[in-house]
């Protein structure tokens, strides 16, 4: 059973930054899976923030986040990162990790908020 364990979250001032993790246990699965990055706000949908290919590290991002938000991840930690830079208050939300086989593409995955496994949520709060 493969476990995703998100971590980083926090309250930030509007313009702030935050990194958040996305580590996992019972071994190597960067080499497999895509990892994405979602987030809910309360009373809306779960929404696709950013996702990185298995295969060749691309990566994909919603129009909302563009030039703000940074994907990326570290095969020797078993770990993918959200850096987030410039946060503002409608990034709050609860942002979790999801890990899904690569017959998806990182858009699709986004888009479709597909995910064979799920961590449990870090909250972030943008607020002044």
């Amino acid at each position: 059973q493969l476990q995703l364990v998100e971590s980083g979250g926090g309250l930030v001032q509007p313009g702030g930054s935050l990194t958040l993790s996305c580590a996992h246990s019972g071994g190597s699965i960067l080499d497999y899976y895509s990892i994405g990055w979602f987030r809910q706000a309360p009373g809306k949908e779960r929404e696709g923030v950013s996702c990185i290919s298995s295969s060749d590290g691309r990566t994909y991002y919603a129009d909302s986040v563009k030039g703000r938000f940074t994907i990326s991840r570290s095969k020797l930690k078993n770990t993918v990162y959200l850096q987030m830079n410039n946060l503002k208050p409608e990034d709050t939300a609860v942002y979790y990790c999801a890990a899904e086989g690569p017959q998806y593409s990182v858009q699709a995955m986004c888009a479709l908020n597909l995910g064979e496994y799920w961590g449990q949520g870090t909250q972030v709060t943008v607020s002044s």
